[in-house]
């Protein structure tokens, strides 16, 4: 009989609890790509704070279309993103930068526009000069 008043009494802040919305909305910062190979910069407010992801298609897998999630956790990290773009557009062929969770990578092609491949732990995707001016602009203004 106790547990049953006890429990009677505790229902109410579990219902609460449960039901309190996140509030969580997510926009679209830029669309870097679209077609079928796209590439999406969003911000995420929640009540905790503000984070970004950078959300692309995966290159590796051709046959299906597999979406994979750059996260960020904050503007900070996200900066340092964008510093690495502004860094490997001034270097050199075969450039690397490296990160904890992913690495960027200048391959210049002959003939072709600089490009740059990211790989994260489970996928990969490349773009060009001008979509990484896109982000790197982007996120200067930020």
């Amino acid at each position: 009989m106790k547990k049953l008043i006890l429990s009677a009494l505790f229902l109410p802040f579990a219902v609460k609890a449960g039901l309190y919305p996140t509030r969580s909305t997510a926009t679209n910062v830029v669309e870097v790509r679209s077609g079928d190979w796209p590439m999406n910069l969003e911000k995420e407010t929640e009540r905790s704070g503000t984070s970004y992801s950078l959300i692309f298609r995966d290159q590796e897998v051709v046959t299906a279309m597999v979406m994979d999630t750059l996260p960020f956790p904050n503007l900070e990290q996200l900066k340092y993103f964008g510093t690495a773009l502004s860094t490997l557009k001034t270097g050199n062929n075969g450039d690397i930068a490296r990160f904890k969770d992913y690495s960027i990578k200048r391959a210049d092609k002959k003939f072709e526009k600089t490009q740059y491949i990211l790989r994260i732990k489970w996928g990969i995707t490349d773009f060009q000069q001008p979509e990484a001016d896109i982000m790197i602009n982007t996120i200067k203004g930020l």
